[in-house]
């Protein structure tokens, strides 16, 4: 299972929560495994070292006989030439390019998969990668779902313009304008439109609707992709119990164990800023439910 979307959109949180589901395992974002993981030895979600955590150590053995640096390297460079945003329009159309390195690129991912389910016992993962580009390419090749993450762009440009510094290393994460933003979280989306449009199991959730309401939006989540819903025990009202997840990169939220608080934390968008990103994102911020006026959202 793979869940999409633009950064700061909530992708981490409905990770999080479906991993709490029977027979789901989250595995964060995989596409920074090599990197961050194999290569840095930055902390799993367990809070252990990479090259320390028990859980990936296995994963490694069942997938390559173990983690090698020549593979850390080599992997990443192959996804520079197959799986980068600016091949959506030609991944898009389906139209054949370098089909034998997608093939490599994407059997690494499935070998990885494989071994995570087979190591934590679980009937599905999740891949918290993001990415539509990743998302064209798995598709392109193995049986995806994918839950397609969407949060109102003004509220997501304030996100990409706060300071936040990675508590893996203390190193700050990347900035964006609000410009920048509204492109991305533009084309991001509409890219997991056409993704769903060609015949790809693509569930959209609001991140709006999943703190208004987190144990019918879960539910009703569950029962499109097929899951076992549980009794939910671990969801009381607006907050959530989370268990230790093996998760590699993502949202600082990760590590969190125990009660969350299920809330918004909205940031101000200086008005003119605010109106920008309306205007750049008009046609699918109005298609999503969003106001003019920036507000939670309701439901269409």
């Amino acid at each position: 299972m793979f869940v999409g979307g633009l950064g700061r959109s909530g992708s981490t949180l409905i990770e999080r929560l479906l991993g709490e589901l029977p027979g789901v395992a989250p595995l964060g974002e995989v596409v920074h495994l090599w990197d961050r993981g194999v290569r840095a030895d930055e902390p799993c979600g367990c809070g252990q070292p990479f090259s320390r955590c028990p859980f990936w150590t296995k994963v490694g053995e069942h997938a390559f006989g173990q983690w090698r640096q020549s593979q850390a390297g080599w992997l990443p460079s192959l996804r520079m030439r197959v799986d980068r945003t600016r091949r959506l329009p030609v991944l898009a159309l389906g139209l054949p390019s370098r089909e034998a390195e997608l093939a490599e690129y994407v059997r690494s991912y499935s070998r990885i998969y494989a071994a995570a389910a087979e190591v934590a016992d679980a009937r599905v993962v999740v891949d918290s990668s993001k990415h539509a580009s990743l998302a064209y390419c798995l598709a392109s090749i193995m049986k995806l779902r994918v839950v397609h993450v969407v949060r109102d762009p003004r509220a997501v440009a304030a996100s990409w313009r706060r300071r936040v510094r990675r508590p893996e290393n203390g190193r700050p994460m990347t900035r964006w304008t609000p410009a920048r933003t509204a492109v991305h979280w533009l084309a991001q989306n509409l890219a997991f439109e056409i993704l769903r449009r060609r015949g790809v199991r693509v569930v959209r959730v609001r991140h709006e609707d999943l703190l208004r309401d987190p144990r019918t939006t879960v539910v009703r989540l569950a029962a499109r992709l097929g899951l076992s819903a549980g009794g939910l025990d671990f969801l009381d009202g607006r907050h959530a119990r989370l268990g230790v997840a093996h998760t590699v990169s993502g949202n600082p939220m990760r590590f969190s164990v125990g009660p969350v608080e299920l809330r918004d934390r909205p940031e101000p968008l200086p008005r003119a800023q605010r109106w920008l990103v309306t205007a750049l994102t008009l046609p699918l911020l109005l298609w999503y439910g969003y106001r003019l006026a920036q507000t939670s959202g309701a439901r269409r």
